[in-house]
């Protein structure tokens, strides 16, 4: 619109239209742009001194982006809490449990006999020494070697001619005690194997053939390298 048809509506008494309100710029961080360098804008009710951040809105009381915080999936749960045991894992270590509880008590038990049994051989020992007393029959002037097998080893024992026709008739038997043979009559035999059986070291059966004693002959040599 040109000046002069302006001027002329303005003397019709038109008004001139009202200019504008011009806003002051701002900056992002809501400053007006003609605010001092380093000026903060005004903080509005309610906000601190900062002002709202972004994100403060959705995260709740906690400061976090959802309840219970920014916690990964499984940080809640406690570190040695792991996948639970199947059936088939419980049954297998039960059995593992019971047979390791057997194999203890079969040991407890091996032991337990173990003991018992060397206890009872003590006490047979003594028994028999008990019976042996002046039972021995060796004699000094016997020698005449009569050998027999005993432990897996060939052992000998000394004795006269007619304790040798005894001994291979089953009148007279051997016993080891003490590290010592010694010959006694049968019927002490009989006595010192019912108290404790492993001592009888030499028991003859006239009525066996005499290819089964071949050491009952005295002619039947040993040499000494082989007796123990």
């Amino acid at each position: 619109m040109s000046d002069t048809l302006r001027d002329q509506l303005l003397g019709l008494g038109f008004k001139a239209a009202p200019k504008p309100e011009r806003k002051p710029d701002t900056r992002r961080d809501g400053r007006p742009s003609n605010a001092p360098q380093g000026a903060r804008p005004q903080a509005k009710a309610g906000e601190g001194a900062r002002g709202p951040r972004e994100g403060d809105a959705r995260r709740g009381p906690q400061g976090k982006g959802r309840p219970g915080g920014n916690a990964r999936p499984g940080q809640g749960q406690n570190p040695g809490q792991g996948k639970p045991r199947s059936r088939e894992d419980i049954d297998l270590a039960k059995a593992y449990a019971i047979r390791a509880q057997k194999e203890k008590d079969d040991r407890i038990e091996a032991e337990r006999l173990k003991q018992e049994e060397a206890r009872a051989r003590r006490e047979a020992k003594v028994k028999l020494d008990e019976l042996l007393k002046d039972k021995a029959l060796n004699d000094e002037a016997a020698d005449i070697a009569r050998h027999f097998p005993y432990g897996g080893k060939i052992k000998r024992i000394y004795v006269t001619a007619e304790q040798l026709r005894q001994l291979n008739a089953g009148e007279l038997g051997v016993l080891q005690s003490t590290g010592r043979y010694l010959l006694v009559t049968a019927a002490v035999l009989d006595e010192a194997e019912a108290i404790f059986a492993p001592a009888v070291a030499l028991r003859v059966d006239p009525n066996a053939p005499a290819e089964d004693d071949p050491y009952a002959d005295p002619a039947y040599q040993v040499p000494d390298d082989l007796v123990w």
